[in-house]
């Protein structure tokens, strides 16, 4: 792990009885694309502002290459923001808006000309900085607002949730072009969002919270195969949670019958939840099939059929499938034991990876004697 460049160590945020952020620890290296994911009023923008200096931290450190920055004003630490409604400037033509920062610091001209030419380059506008923001698409706009974010030379860009009032196409797009943005930068990004399928496309790693707190952290493939708990299973796309109780390690039990699974290290008889991916499950005749269910609704996604059914205990499914399902008929439904994530009720992230890290370790152990 290199050098981090911000590390948020046991911050909690107040105002008055109210407690914003929970004994948040953060770190962020250089480079890579950060995303803050949760819903709206859990944190996110909190700890934008905490790191850009517009927020007192109640209690804990800020650091900044290691530095700690509790005391330094926003105008003095090397980040910017972008924020959800851009702040642009209507009556500057888009090269005074990008210009502005560098204005402040009274540049020369000439090097603020330079620099904002370059900037309006990284970001495809290198011929629009006569234009009015009026006469700009809200693509555009976004584009300007990064544009004099990136002109100041941060170390650090914060974004907040600034793709949010743009149309789904146009969503899909910049996405696309924030994620090669900001490869060609080689800075940090702390990217804002309530969209969980905008932060798997998007990052290197999320920071999943709520209640002001961080939940769990990871890549997007961790965050999505081996979700900690059942708030962050449903929040990261869409789930079959089903309670269950393990049996033994690789062993679980849920809906009556016992399956192979790929979990380990949960005591024997212990209450948990099993969760199963729509796209991991399979449509087939009863005979031949783990579990039955009713088909009960279905919708045509485009590139697959959305099914909902129910099973005999009356638990709820959601199936993915590219093949429609008759409403009403009785099918059977397969699964791999790779399929099935099992998550204890009660399970903090450093205990999950800690039992995680033990039995990948016994696993790797194992396969050296053989």
């Amino acid at each position: 792990m290199s050098q981090p460049i911000i590390e948020l160590r046991h911050v909690t945020q107040r105002y008055g009885d109210h407690t914003i952020l929970k004994n948040i620890n953060l770190t962020l290296e250089s480079g890579k694309f950060y995303t803050l994911l949760g819903p709206s009023g859990c944190g996110k923008t909190t700890i934008l502002r905490t790191i850009s200096g517009f927020n007192q931290v109640t209690a804990g450190d800020v650091l900044f290459d290691g530095q700690r920055i509790n005391d330094v004003p926003a105008n003095h630490r090397n980040v910017n923001t972008v924020f959800q409604d851009y702040a642009l400037f209507p009556h500057l033509t888009v090269a005074e808006n990008v210009a502005f920062g560098l204005t402040l610091k009274k540049l020369p001209k000439a090097d603020i000309a330079t620099k904002v030419a370059e900037a309006l380059k990284l970001v495809q506008l290198a011929d629009f900085g006569n234009r009015a923001i009026s006469a700009l698409s809200g693509g555009q706009q976004q584009r300007v607002a990064i544009a004099r974010a990136i002109v100041m030379q941060p170390q650090v860009l914060l974004l907040d949730e600034p793709l949010s009032a743009l149309d789904a196409k146009l969503r899909r797009a910049m996405q696309s072009e924030l994620r090669d943005l900001q490869q060609r930068l080689g800075i940090t990004f702390l990217f804002v969002t309530h969209d969980q399928e905008e932060a798997l496309a998007m990052s290197d790693e999320i920071f999943v919270m709520n209640n002001g707190e961080i939940l769990q952290s990871g890549s997007p493939v961790d965050i999505y195969d081996e979700p900690i708990n059942h708030f962050v299973a449903d929040f990261i796309g869409e789930s079959n949670i089903l309670p269950g109780k393990m049996v033994a390690d690789y062993q679980v039990a849920f809906n009556g019958q016992q399956f192979e699974c790929s979990d380990a290290g949960i005591p024997a008889n212990e209450p948990v939840e099993v969760v199963m991916r729509p796209e991991d499950l399979t449509l087939t005749t009863p005979a031949h099939a783990k579990l039955t269910v009713t088909i009960d609704t279905q919708l045509f996604r485009g590139d697959y059929y959305e099914i909902s059914a129910t099973d005999d205990r009356g638990h709820d499914w959601m199936i993915h499938s590219v093949n429609p399902a008759e409403d009403g008929a009785t099918l059977g439904v397969n699964f791999r034991p790779q399929d099935l994530h099992v998550m204890r009720l009660h399970e903090k992230e450093a205990e999950f990876d800690a039992r995680l890290e033990t039995y990948e370790g016994t696993e790797e152990s194992s396969r050296d004697q053989t």
